[in-house]
């Protein structure tokens, strides 16, 4: 039976089967319930604001958004969100689904900590971050309904969301704190972790090697 919350429908595909049972079992049960909720959130803005968008593209989008913080595929040499891109591409490619379609799943989850630009990119670029920025930041609060709110809480719990997924933000990139350089986990790093001193942009232009 297809499983629909606040009145939107889970894909019940295949692809999107599987995409859902890896999550569940790499992920712990706070990223499994937050990539839900992007997913359900994304959709619920994507409605309101009147975008077509492809319900699984976006799903596996959501769903593998943070995968890069997880012991499996979180790697050292690079930001969190492309280890999760690369993973999506990987997986989408492995279901015969390559080109346009395949590269703007990677797109959505590399830029979901990017403020403003996916949001002027294609709508399953724009509803990632539409459904993290609303999870994470509250972004976007009002714009779903009280009801529906209720309903996706409901299905997805959010217990002490705030300290625990800031929790698992500093654990998936405190061993990397150079790809945070530019980009918004760098306040996570300074902010939990003794001794974090963030990169910065004038140091770097000051002391490249170009004599001026």
């Amino acid at each position: 039976m297809k499983e629909s919350i606040a009145g939107v429908q889970i894909p019940d595909s295949a692809l999107a089967r599987e995409a859902t049972e890896l999550v569940r079992e790499t992920a712990s049960p706070l990223l499994f319930d937050h990539s839900r909720r992007v997913f359900l959130w994304g959709s619920l803005r994507g409605r309101e604001q009147g975008l077509r968008f492809d319900p699984e593209l976006l799903y596996v989008g959501a769903m593998f958004h943070d995968l890069g913080l997880t012991e499996r595929f979180r790697r050292a040499d690079q930001r969190f969100e492309i280890d999760g891109a690369d993973e999506a591409r990987r997986f989408l490619q492995a279901h015969g689904i390559g080109g346009e379609p395949a590269d703007r799943v990677w797109t959505a989850i590399a830029l979901h900590t990017t403020p403003e630009i996916p949001l002027h990119m294609a709508p399953e670029v724009a509803l990632v971050t539409r459904g993290v920025e609303l999870d994470v930041l509250g972004i976007g609060y009002h714009a779903v309904s009280d009801e529906q709110r209720d309903a996706v809480v409901a299905a997805h719990p959010r217990p002490d969301f705030k300290n625990r997924i800031l929790a698992a933000f500093t654990e998936g990139i405190e061993d990397r704190p150079e790809t945070t350089f530019g980009n918004v986990k760098a306040d996570v790093l300074a902010y939990y972790v003794p001794g974090f001193v963030r990169g910065d942009f004038v140091e770097v232009i000051k002391n490249s090697d170009w004599p001026e």
